[in-house]
């Protein structure tokens, strides 16, 4: 229907710009709608709707040459009739842009996707619930049962080492071993990031209990842990290349083995349990695009998305999607070690209370 040939009432009490805003309402949540179906013409539904919508903006953490943009490029080529743009920032940043966005009601994200934003956006109360078929294909730990997020890809955590000053066998194992005298003064994690300090303590706090927890967390804190809080997740990595650090903790296990590919002195090792996070991906209320969002969302979690987050060097949450060679070594089904995989609930139940272990013991 077009409103600008159709004639606007005057009834029940309703002025003409009074109906035509009660009009864009319903028109607006009957958009919504398409976000939870799971109708048999679902696709054909989302197609038609992308089509009139035209376009779709991604708010990523993830790496804009390596993934974003060719994700950009690939879906924009199977639909051309969506305009396709991304912006990125660390997920705190996505979190803070959306409120920002929010507060002016002039929210530009469609789909927003990044380690840590399933349970932040949740906790902000940014997050809807919506379907896409693609889930079928993860394992059912990934999975959210109320459909307010979807998990992109996998992080597994472990400690990175400069392998000039840390001897083959010497490089602790366990995380007991970093309680050893000789890396007193040696040890550096990451600050100011839920996936930091804060994800390291909940995992230790997880596999031994809080008693059990606090008293490792006691002889942690002797060792007088270097607290790092510049630049990106990668930025520490590259200072343990450096030689200022010789052990850094709690980082991303895939990044020391992307760089001593190209050559560099540095190795992960890691430890029982290896913690693991989803990046998740959430369409926030009042989305302007939903269908194209949904269309994107699709794409992403299809074989074809989860391939090209593969070429990126990220761990694909599908199974039948393997990640690069170089990268296997730290899947831990493969490594031979436990895994502990830390769900978007319990990061949201354990990461205030970890934080504030944090400030006690170890500012």
């Amino acid at each position: 229907m077009s409103l600008r040939c159709c004639k606007v009432p005057v009834c029940h009490g309703f002025t003409g710009v009074a109906f035509l805003l009660a009009l864009f309402a319903v028109s607006t949540a009957s958009a919504q709608d398409i976000l939870t179906s799971r109708a048999a013409n679902r696709e054909q539904l989302i197609l038609d709707g992308a089509r009139k919508e035209g376009k779709v903006v991604l708010y990523s953490a993830a790496i804009v040459n390596q993934a974003q943009r060719p994700l950009a490029q690939a879906f924009m080529k199977k639909y051309p009739f969506v305009k396709m743009s991304f912006w990125r920032g660390d997920t705190e940043e996505i979190i803070a842009k959306i409120s920002a966005e929010m507060r002016a009601n002039n929210l530009v994200a469609d789909l927003v996707e990044g380690t840590g934003v399933g349970e932040l956006a949740i906790e902000a109360k940014f997050a809807q619930p919506y379907f896409s078929p693609m889930v079928e294909a993860m394992p059912e730990r990934y999975r959210d049962a109320r459909n307010q997020w979807t998990s992109t890809r996998i992080s597994y955590f472990s400690i990175a080492y400069n392998t000039r000053l840390v001897p083959p066998d010497q490089v602790p194992k366990t995380y007991d071993d970093l309680l050893d005298p000789r890396w007193r003064g040696k040890l550096a994690w990451r600050i100011g990031t839920s996936s930091g300090t804060p994800l390291f303590l909940t995992t230790i706090r997880l596999a031994r209990g809080e008693a059990k927890a606090r008293d490792y967390f006691q002889k942690l804190a002797a060792q007088k842990v270097i607290n790092f809080g510049a630049g990106s997740a990668r930025t520490l990595v590259d200072r343990v290349i450096a030689g200022e650090f010789p052990i850094a903790l709690n980082i991303f296990a895939h990044h020391p083995l992307i760089s001593r590919a190209k050559g560099a002195p540095v190795n992960s090792q890691l430890m029982d349990p290896v913690a693991s996070t989803a990046g998740t991906m959430i369409i926030p209320k009042g989305v302007r695009n939903p269908h194209a969002a949904l269309l994107l969302a699709d794409f992403i979690l299809s074989k074809e998305g989860q391939q090209i987050l593969a070429e990126a060097d990220y761990f694909p949450v599908r199974p039948d999607i393997p990640p690069k060679d170089v990268l296997a070594s730290v899947i831990p089904a493969r490594a031979g070690v436990p895994e502990l995989f830390i769900s978007s609930d319990q990061l949201n139940e354990y990461t205030d209370s970890s934080a504030k272990i944090f400030d006690e013991m170890f500012r």
